[in-house]
This record gives C-alpha cells, structure tokens and sequence, in this order.
C-alpha cells in the first residue's frame, strides 16, 4: 500500500460531507458581527440551550455550504465556557454527514474509538458524539439526517447528556 493510501473504512464509504463546524467563542455578538460582516455568513438562526445545570447561547451561521455554529457560554461553569477555559476559543467539534449512524458508531466501536454520548435522535436526525481527540482538544459528531433539523429540545437532550457524563 502507499503511503497515500488508506484502507476503505465504513467511514471512508459512510460520511458524506461536514455537517457543521462548532466554534466556542467568547462574545457571541461580536463574532456574529465578524462572520456577518467581515465574511458574508447569514445569520440563520440563533438557540438559547439550557440543561440541568449548564447552558449556551448560539448562532447558526451559513455562507453557502458552510454551516458554523458559535457557541457561547452563559455562566462560567457551561460546558462551553469551561471548553475556552482548557482549551482556548476555537473549535470545539466538527459534525460529520454520514448516511447511516448505526453502521458508523459500529465501525468506531471496533477501531477503539468510544462515543462520549449515547445516539441522541431528534424527528429526522440522530447523533453521536465521540470522546475529545486529547492531543488537540477536538471531538467528533456524526450526523445521520432523515430530513430533520436540530431543535432546542434535540440541542437540550445533547446538554443533559453531556452533564451526566461531565463532558464539556
């Protein structure tokens, strides 16, 4: 093989495309303002989240197919606000398109790669999370979209779960 080369994974047939990059930002207007502004995004829509004991305030950004999602916390122990706080402002995941959850979170399981969340289903799209890459800070969502969109009540079940297992 190549050094080029990979082996064809599940993954490799499975994902097609990045759903959405998640960027935790400190001042949610001002960087609405640069990406609006500076970039040419549309503002899509904005989601106040709140679980049990932490929340955020978002905005959906979009230019063209690029979807970014600023997050910011809304107390200082929000996971977001506790991400800037190890890892700085910037990424904090980046979702992947895959057309089938299942099979993607059984290829992931047998590469050793463990979900920090359970699949999160909305009417329409079902999630996962995996655990954060620890040399770099990033994690992993793996999307499957049946024709649904994320809701507060989907955005508020990942909270809840990311709580109990004290992510952030």
């Amino acid at each position: 093989m190549e050094p080029n080369q990979s082996k064809e994974t599940v993954l490799s047939k499975n994902a097609l495309a990045i759903d959405h990059i998640a960027l935790c930002v400190e001042d949610l207007e001002e960087s609405i303002r640069f990406y609006t502004t500076k970039l040419g995004f549309s503002l899509v829509n904005r989601l106040e989240i709140r679980g049990e004991s932490t929340g955020m305030i978002s905005a959906i950004l979009k230019a063209g197919p690029v979807v970014f999602v600023l997050c910011q916390g809304t107390s200082p122990d929000s996971q977001v606000s506790r991400f800037i706080e190890n890892f700085g402002p910037g990424v904090q995941h980046v979702a992947l398109a895959v057309e089938d959850l299942g099979e993607t979170v059984h290829a992931l399981e047998a590469r050793g790669i463990p979900a920090e969340t359970e699949i999160i289903e909305g009417e329409g799209i079902k999630q996962i999370f995996t655990t954060r890459e620890p040399h770099m800070g990033v994690r992993l969502e793996f999307v499957e979209r049946r024709g649904g969109n994320f809701t507060p009540q989907s955005v508020e079940k990942l909270f809840r779960t990311m709580e109990r297992h004290g992510a952030y």
